[in-house]
């Protein structure tokens, strides 16, 4: 298989592991699904014909054509996925999402995604284990940051089963995880997910000191919200910087810290 770097691509090619993924995918015939990345169309092969409404989205325009012809019902788009606008792409709402994910671009692509999970019913990705492992990190973790923090806010995430580097061509330097994420239905209170954003990427650029000074650019009343000015921004929990970033919106709104 011909597999162009600078797309960042590994193409799944092991039958278990495929069938395990559509085991865990677990489609039904109502279901509307995005495949991020189908590539030659293996993981496509296992989900096709079992919903409704089926669209990939490819990037690499060679590979469109083979698409089309081999899978008749395939919506295809040739197209960046981070360039999407998926509040036009989920129109509607209770959308699937699945896919083996280019390492190059699984972050910034689940940032995007956490910004509609009220269009989405569930996503099941392959991404490289240390990412599945962020993901799912506890405070006090050095794996536990912004990435951490937006994704369990948003999500439930469950790490599935690893994947060894021999399940692709080319094989990666690296074991992979296949993990599900299921939006929040009980999620906190949130004023302004920007300020939640901005909280959490402004704490965790200068990670290993005191929150305080981490925050000071933010000018927060510490005792008025109830958190530990000398703890590590590695040390807050995620209902920690919820209420950072409400005393935030609420500050910009006029109000005081909360």
């Amino acid at each position: 298989m011909r597999a162009r770097k600078r797309f960042g691509q590994h193409f799944l090619t092991d039958p278990a592991v495929l069938e395990r993924i559509g085991e865990a995918v677990a489609l039904s015939p109502q279901d509307k699904l995005l495949e991020i990345g189908p590539g030659h169309g293996a993981l496509t092969e296992v989900l096709y014909g079992q919903c409704g409404r089926f669209v990939g989205v490819e990037i690499d325009r060679d590979l469109i054509t083979p698409l089309k012809t081999r899978f008749a019902d395939l919506e295809v788009v040739n197209a960046d996925v981070l360039r999407l606008d998926f509040r036009e792409v989920f129109a509607g709402g209770g959308w699937r999402v699945a896919g083996n994910l280019p390492y190059n671009i699984s972050t910034p692509l689940l940032v995007k995604l956490f910004g509609v999970t009220d269009l989405l019913h569930d996503m099941h990705f392959m991404v490289q284990r240390e990412v599945a492992l962020r993901l799912c990190a506890s405070p006090g973790n050095k794996t536990w940051g912004r990435l951490t923090v937006l994704a369990q806010y948003h999500c439930r995430i469950e790490a599935l089963f690893d994947v060894p580097p021999e399940s692709f061509n080319p094989s990666p330097k690296v074991w992979s995880q296949v993990i599900r994420l299921t939006p929040r239905t009980d999620k906190l209170p949130l004023a302004d997910p920007v300020c939640l954003d901005t909280v959490v990427r402004t704490a965790f650029s200068q990670r290993r000191k005191r929150v305080s000074n981490a925050l000071k650019s933010l000018t927060f009343d510490w005792e008025v919200i109830g958190i530990a000015a000398d703890a590590r921004p590695d040390q807050l929990s995620v209902e920690d910087f919820v209420k950072l970033a409400n005393a935030l919106a609420s500050r910009k709104s006029g109000g005081n810290d909360k």
